[in-house]
């Protein structure tokens, strides 16, 4: 795969519009901080889950766990369809999220043609969450399309993963995991290829920024999921985080908002560089005005940018070119 240069890509025309967000409910711990006045109100995650979606058109197991399961929306027409899996947040607890939260972008993107795998997963708190099997679900749900594939007319060579804070984090991984060492635990053969992947704010270096993450998330989350520290665990880190697998060897758009606090812009930026130095094609897009939720919001100014990158890499190509 080519070179390409990091491209920071914001749109100026966003700057002016206001964003359509509801009033903050009080959650302090996952509210970004150090907001100027000037920027008002920022979405946060009770404004997110408060967004009304439809039902999915089907619901299918791809396990026998209660949250081994995908919401499947199709478009209109034979297709086939390009697919988008959609990966949900939530600090990787079940407690804080379910795939209810990523259901409106799921019904936006079928309004626009798209179809949309959003995909559930055993989290922290629940049998089986975290090290191994948080991973494991996600790469059997990814790899789940190919069963249902050709009785929804889908189209696997146009597949795209997009995950939104805890769930980018895991898309990336889904999206890279062929370079997980075969004798990791958390090793999966023969994975789908997919065109590309979106990370909306999700940690792409488990080992950075620890404890302020786990601050705004209101537990030990990461050294949960993981089952200890760096120091005490540091393989199960170098295989589950995206910087220490890299290449990738696919493209990847990062987006965050210019008011993002679970993974600021420094480190963002930091695995950014280090990705184009391996040789990977990566673009970094900044939201004006955004804050962590926004990205993950069809009905906010940021949508059309979101959007914009997904349709770009279904069609083979990075935003902008």
């Amino acid at each position: 795969m080519s070179r390409m240069p990091t491209i920071r890509w914001v749109w100026a025309a966003m700057v002016a519009q206001s964003l359509a967000l509801a009033a903050a409910c009080g959650d302090t711990k996952a509210t970004p901080r150090n907001v100027p006045a000037s920027v008002g109100t920022l979405m946060t995650p009770q404004d997110l889950q408060a967004l009304p979606s439809q039902a999915p058109d089907q619901r299918a197991a791809y396990g026998e766990d209660s949250s081994q399961y995908g919401e499947l929306r199709v478009p209109a027409g034979r297709g086939p369809h390009p697919v988008v899996v959609l990966v949900h947040g939530g600090c990787f607890k079940a407690a804080y999220a379910t795939a209810r939260d990523l259901a409106p972008m799921g019904d936006a993107l079928k309004a626009d043609g798209i179809a949309t795998w959003n995909i559930e997963y055993r989290r922290l708190g629940q049998a089986g969450g975290g090290w191994t099997g948080t991973y494991l679900d996600v790469g059997r749900a990814v790899d789940h399309l190919r069963a249902i594939a050709g009785k929804y007319s889908l189209d696997l060579g146009r597949v795209v993963l997009v995950g939104h804070s805890a769930g980018g984090h895991l898309a990336v991984w889904a999206a890279g995991r062929a370079r997980v060492p075969a004798s990791s635990p958390v090793y999966m053969t023969d994975p789908l290829p997919v065109r590309g992947v979106i990370d909306l704010a999700g940690p792409l270096d488990l080992t950075a920024h620890i404890p302020e993450y786990e601050r705004l998330c209101g537990d030990t989350v990461i050294t949960a999921l993981m089952g200890g520290s760096p120091g005490a665990v540091p393989g199960r880190y170098a295989q589950a985080s995206p910087i220490k697998l890299l290449p990738l060897g696919i493209p990847q758009v990062l987006v965050i908002g210019e008011h993002e606090d679970f993974v600021p812009r420094p480190f963002v930026e930091a695995y950014t560089q280090a990705a184009v130095r391996a040789g990977d094609i990566v673009r970094l897009v900044v939201i004006p005005h955004a804050g962590h939720f926004e990205i993950a919001s069809p009905r906010s100014p940021a949508w059309p940018i979101v959007e914009a990158a997904i349709r770009s890499l279904l069609d083979g190509r990075l935003p902008g070119t």
